[in-house]
């Protein structure tokens, strides 16, 4: 089982303009779409789809909780999320020609108490699980380090989690003694925690290189249309993927998380993996709906993708 962790989930709502987002007067919607969101349950959606047995795990609370608990259901995904007592937060995308405004509310507040029961589960949920993935940002209320908790319990069964956050959450766990499996920084993501621009794969792959990732089995840095740089142990490869016409590139980074955990439980190595990694993100940009692929689109997509090992 693969088991995602979202802890500060959100309901998506997209509107959908039929024309110009007028400021400061009234807009009318044409199209409303709600889902279970956030980065995790976008990685949770993409591992169903791919037939893994998926359970999710995270924080919920309030009528909006509710919404995530039914959707989850209708997934098919074991609900392992712990209550709140605060309201889950939702996160509103407006469309409107060609263009995307979001307005992201920060989340509920997460208690010392509820903290702490989180762990107190994980310590029960991490023998169910054969990979984990941690997503996302934090809510309120919980230190930077939290992650570095989750990943003490993970050390004790050595279960690989693979991890897609950034600024100082990252920061905080490439200190900690006991690593991540694999972590997923964007470019522009590098770019921030070594304090300097990323502008070419060649930079990409010389910063992969620093100690404070030498530990870290595999580190994928996506880059949009111009592919990826990988770092596996001490190899690094520069993946070109095929030319899309991009529909909606949100979530792509999560399916790529989705790619390599399902990867990975399947058996999958070395180039065959970063090949079925890589394949979710571009398949994802090309759906409509986020944390969406066609499945029947993998084999042809990882043909087209070429992996090159590159001498730094």
């Amino acid at each position: 089982m693969i088991l995602t962790i979202t802890l500060n989930p959100s309901v998506d709502i997209s509107y959908h303009l039929p024309a110009e987002f007028k400021l400061n007067t009234v807009n009318r919607v044409n199209e409303v779409s709600k889902t279970a969101g956030g980065k995790g349950l976008n990685v949770t959606r993409v591992l169903k789809q791919l037939g893994e047995d998926v359970a999710a795990t995270g924080f919920l609370g309030g009528n909006l909780g509710e919404f995530i608990h039914e959707e989850i259901k209708k997934m098919n995904v074991h609900d392992l999320f712990v209550p709140i007592a605060g309201q889950t937060r939702n996160c509103i995308a407006i469309l409107h020609e060609e263009q995307q405004t979001e307005i992201l509310e920060s989340g509920p507040e997460i208690s010392p108490e509820e903290a702490v029961l989180f762990l107190d589960k994980m310590e029960e949920y991490i023998h169910q699980a054969d990979y984990i993935t941690i997503s996302g940002s934090l809510p309120k209320g919980l230190e930077a380090s939290y992650y570095n908790n989750v990943l003490t319990i993970t050390g004790k069964t050595k279960t690989p989690v693979l991890l897609d956050t950034k600024g100082e959450l990252l920061n905080r766990v490439l200190e900690n003694d006991i690593k991540p499996f694999l972590i997923k920084p964007n470019q522009s993501e590098l770019a921030d925690l070594i304090g300097r621009k990323l502008t070419t794969e060649v930079a990409v792959a010389e910063a992969l290189q620093r100690d404070e990732l030498r530990d870290i089995p595999w580190v994928v840095v996506t880059m949009g249309a111009d592919g990826a740089v990988v770092k596996h142990m001490n190899k690094l490869y520069y993946v070109q993927i095929p030319k899309v016409k991009a529909v909606n590139p949100v979530g792509s980074g999560d399916s790529v998380i989705a790619g390599f955990a399902s990867g990975l439980a399947r058996n999958l190595k070395g180039e065959d993996l970063i090949k079925y990694g890589l394949t979710m993100g571009v398949l994802n940009a090309i759906q409509e709906k986020t944390g969406h692929i066609d499945s029947t689109k993998i084999d042809g997509c990882m043909k087209e993708i070429k992996v090159e090992e590159m001498n730094i």
